[in-house]
């Protein structure tokens, strides 16, 4: 049985947004956000290669029937969405890759404006430094986590018929990546394991992919997914907050 309301987890995004015009946590948004423009550029030129191709392939694979290579533009249709959501969550990957120690500091800062408690005893870039092999760890274990998985669905999109329900899974997919990529963050600072952390969305998952939507939405649009991220971490602070409890150990 589904536990959680997704109603109210559609709700943090926006308060993400919000939290991140607050005056201590801005420093924070600009950096990544500077580090994000060029990221995204240069993964919509290598997908945007990568689309052509497999339309191509798609194409090839079906037989020389004049009423079916007309679908090409369904398969344009697919294989574009395919794309974009691999390209949010690609974009997300990287950039939280390089971007993973100020995020972690951002949601300390934001848990910290949220509760009024301090979460580390350490502060400002000193503890960002200490904290980078530890940030880029977690972050090798989402990607170890998600990449099987991705590489699954990706064949099954390959598959003609079947690959009519690709979309509908990747978004599914992205939605649950995108909370566990960003609640992470509150958690790691709360030294919860990626595991435990799997387990806890899983205990709410309908909060969980109402979180995780919007996220997996907004990363899908040009500009509005630069500025996504930091308010995303923002986001799954007050999520981890309100529906985990805020877990100390």
């Amino acid at each position: 049985m589904l536990r959680g309301n997704f109603f109210r987890g559609l709700g943090y995004l926006g308060e993400g947004f919000h939290l991140i015009r607050q005056p201590g946590l801005r420093l924070f948004v600009v950096i990544p956000l500077v580090i994000n423009i060029f990221l995204f550029g240069l993964l919509f030129y290598f997908l945007g290669e990568l689309f052509g191709a497999l339309i191509a392939t798609a194409m090839g694979w079906l037989p020389d029937w004049a009423w079916l290579q007309a679908l090409d533009w369904l398969f344009w249709i697919l294989y574009g969405a395919v794309i974009l959501l691999m390209l949010a969550y690609g974009f997300v990957i990287i950039a939280n890759l390089i971007g993973s120690p100020f995020y972690g500091y951002l949601a300390e800062l934001t848990e910290k404006h949220l509760t009024g408690q301090e979460v580390s005893t350490d502060d400002g870039w000193a503890a960002i430094i200490k904290d980078i092999p530890r940030a880029l760890w977690r972050e090798v274990q989402k990607i170890v986590y998600y990449l099987p998985r991705a590489i699954g669905l990706f064949i099954i999109g390959l598959i003609p018929v079947v690959n009519l329900v690709a979309a509908v899974l990747w978004f599914l997919f992205n939605s649950w990546m995108m909370a566990l990529q960003y609640v992470d963050y509150p958690a790691d600072n709360h030294k919860v394991s990626f595991k435990a952390l799997r387990q806890l969305l899983a205990n709410t998952r309908l909060s969980a992919l109402g979180f995780g939507l919007p996220v997996a939405l907004a990363a899908m649009v040009p500009v509005l997914n630069l500025i996504v991220v930091p308010a995303a971490v923002c986001g799954a602070t007050a999520y981890w907050v309100r529906e985990n409890g805020a877990t100390r150990h």
